[in-house]
């Protein structure tokens, strides 16, 4: 049984605080986006590292930050005891274990810092739940099973501590989002952020490859290509080369023909779809969003869909500092009928972590 959602029961641990008042060499695993944001609170907080170290494979004559990379090996050759700060995202079973055996071995900080945000970038921190509390609380009590809540608490503690045993204790089984969803051989599907076509894939195999219609949005033109390929021939689905939004329009996207691709100020203008309006008022049964970021706009762009139909949705609540409590209150606004469910998937820092909604 876990405690009440309190503060005084949440971890108060800051994660850039604790590295701060480390005394031992400090060394960043990782080079790229993730290192670069927190060097830029290192900075902020005035911690100094010792350098920096990257996998075998990578750690050839690299520089990064006016470090040269250096493999571990090297590292524990020089130093008894160190701190390693993780700053990249490790979403597959080889990589989760090598952490995995790192943090058992080494005092290991894993700090959780924003994919995407607007104005100056916040650490979701112990003042930052503070501040957000009433919120995170009115969430914590919409959730409808004692694994939500407990994985809420847990990641709201890895966010604020960077530690990774928080992580390691929400994991849960492939396809429990799918014996929640509990998915009928008569759906009809949207899917916001379609990829190369992983989702509607997994759809199909949890429907017995049976549905109504299945309707697959993608904004990236190398991915859509991929998706094209797959399922341009399969009956009864539509496939759009856009990105989802709040109304029709056009927006700039940055492609980098990954799960990375996103709306940005510097990137090519495309056209954005409203679920609404492809939808004009039709029905639809299930949902998904992930659309890096934009999970707000989406679902802006679906209330009515939202209101009229009271779709099974799939929500991903980790792109932004606010998304584990503004996505969820705002959906209870749209449909107060709704049971809410959390689920996490395998990944340092605690991305894949979804919300489930379905009505009662």
């Amino acid at each position: 049984m876990i405690l009440d959602f309190s503060l005084n029961n949440l971890d108060n641990r800051d994660c850039m605080i604790s590295i701060k008042n480390e005394h031992r060499p400090i060394f960043v695993y990782g080079m790229g986006n993730g290192a670069l944001k927190i060097m830029h609170f290192f900075e902020e907080y005035g911690i100094k590292i010792a350098g920096f170290f990257a996998s075998d494979e990578f750690a050839r004559g690299h520089s990064f930050c006016g470090f040269d990379v250096k493999k571990l090996c090297e590292i524990e050759s020089e130093y008894d005891d160190f701190v390693i700060v993780l700053a990249f995202a490790a979403g597959y079973d080889s990589l989760i274990t090598k952490i995995r055996g790192l943090a058992s071995k080494y005092t290991l900080y894993a700090p959780d810092v924003p994919l995407f945000f607007e104005g100056k970038m916040q650490l979701f921190n112990f003042e930052y739940v503070k501040e957000n509390f009433d919120k995170l609380k009115q969430v914590y009590n919409m959730l409808a099973d004692e694994k939500s809540r407990q994985i809420f608490t847990d990641v709201i503690n890895f966010k604020i501590t960077g530690n990774t045993d928080y992580l390691f204790k929400t994991e849960c089984e492939t396809g429990e989002e799918f014996d929640i969803l509990s998915l009928s051989e008569d759906e009809i599907f949207v899917d916001c952020g379609a990829y190369k076509g992983d989702t509607v894939s997994e759809f199909l195999e949890n429907t017995n490859g049976r549905y109504s219609h299945i309707y697959a949005i993608e904004p990236d033109i190398k991915n859509f290509k991929k998706l094209k390929e797959k399922f341009d021939n399969t009956d009864n689905t539509e496939l759009f080369n856009a990105a989802v939004w709040s109304c029709d329009s056009t927006v700039c996207f940055d492609s980098k023909s990954g799960r990375q691709s996103s709306i940005s100020e510097s990137g090519k203008e495309i056209s954005a779809l409203s679920v609404d309006s492809i939808l004009q008022g039709g029905k639809v049964t299930y949902i998904k969003y992930d659309i890096e970021g934009a999970e707000n706009e989406g679902l802006l762009g679906s209330s009515e869909s939202i209101k009229k139909h009271k779709p099974k949705l799939l929500v991903s609540l980790y792109h932004r500092n606010e998304d584990i409590f503004e996505l969820p209150l705002y959906i209870r606004s749209l449909n107060a009928d709704y049971k809410f469910y959390l689920r996490r998937k395998p990944y340092i820092p605690a991305w894949d972590t979804v919300l489930i909604c379905i009505n009662k």
